[in-house]
Formats: structure tokens, sequence, C-alpha cells
């Protein structure tokens, strides 16, 4: 049985579902709800408050990376393309084509895209971090004005054209 809760954030809303393995899918703002199923709505999960509160260390830009348990359901290469995401350091950003690269040539640039499309997860899989090959922000499921929003949350600057400006380096917490 899927699990569900929504979720304040600086974004807007967040709809988070899990099932017993863990967190399995996060509906964007703006994104449709309805595709992913039936779920029951509840707060009871306990998993829900863990990523409540590593989403709230994201906002507050802190750059801890999401240690959740999570339920990924995909093509072995989808699965291959989600890790090498989630391992997109925050403050950074890789093209299609690194991937790609990455997972056995170039050529497969658009299923690199097609496979982050299809990211059930995205912030815990970072896929708001990929950019084309010219630098340009290129498709994300929460339209380019949130993926541009994310980039400059975390230090990255995006030119009226869209393409990446340059990265701002990050001054110390001196908490």
């Amino acid at each position: 049985m899927l699990k569900s809760t929504e979720i304040h954030t600086p974004i807007g809303p967040l709809l988070l579902v899990a099932d017993r393995r863990g967190l399995c899918r996060i509906v964007l703002p703006g994104c449709d709800p309805g595709r992913h199923g039936r779920t029951a709505r509840t707060s009871a999960h306990p998993l829900f408050a863990d990523v409540a509160r590593q989403m709230d260390a994201y906002f507050s830009g802190r750059e801890t990376p999401f240690h959740l348990p999570l339920s990924l359901h995909g093509t072995a290469f989808q699965l291959a393309v989600w890790q090498l995401l989630a391992r997109i350091p925050f403050g950074t950003t890789r093209s299609y084509g690194e991937l790609a690269r990455q997972l056995g040539g170039v050529s497969k640039a658009r299923a690199v895209g097609a496979a982050a499309h299809a990211n059930p997860l995205p912030l815990v899989i970072p896929c708001h971090r990929l950019i084309g090959a010219d630098g340009r922000l290129t498709g994300f499921a929460g339209g380019l004005a949130l993926k541009e929003k994310l980039l400059r949350h975390e230090g990255i600057v995006v030119s009226g054209s869209g393409k990446i400006k340059k990265i701002i380096e990050k001054q110390p917490d001196n908490r």
C-alpha cells in the first residue's frame, strides 16, 4: 500500500509517496499527482518526518546529501542514470553527455535525458543539475523556471539566455 503526504517547502508543496521499502516518488509543485496511482494520504509513515527534516536542511542551504531509504523502480539503464545523478554534488552541474560517457558512450545522451525525465525522486536524485552540452538549461518536470530557482539556490547563476553563467562560491557556514 502506498502512503502519501504533502510537505511545504520554499518552492511550494511537495507530495511525498512511500511504500514499505522507502520513498518512491516526489511530485513537484504544478505536476499532476494523479498519474502516480492511488495512495492513502497520511502523515503516519515514519519516513515522512525524515524527508521533511532533510528537505529543510537542503532549503536552508546546507550541502548535505539526502540519506533516505528509497524504493526505486525502473529499467537497469534508468537505475544506472539515477545512481549517477545522485552523485552530482550540491552546487555543481553535469551535462547529459558527461553522464552518457560514464555509461559507455556520448551517443547515449538522449537516453540519459529520457531516464532523467522519468526520475521519480527530483531533489533527492538531483536531475535539476543536468544541463545541455552548451551550458543551457534543458527540460525539467517542474519547468525551467523551477530548475533555475533550484540552481540559483545552490549558487549557480543562470544568464538571461538560460545558460550557466558562473558558480558562486559558497561561504563557510559559521554556525
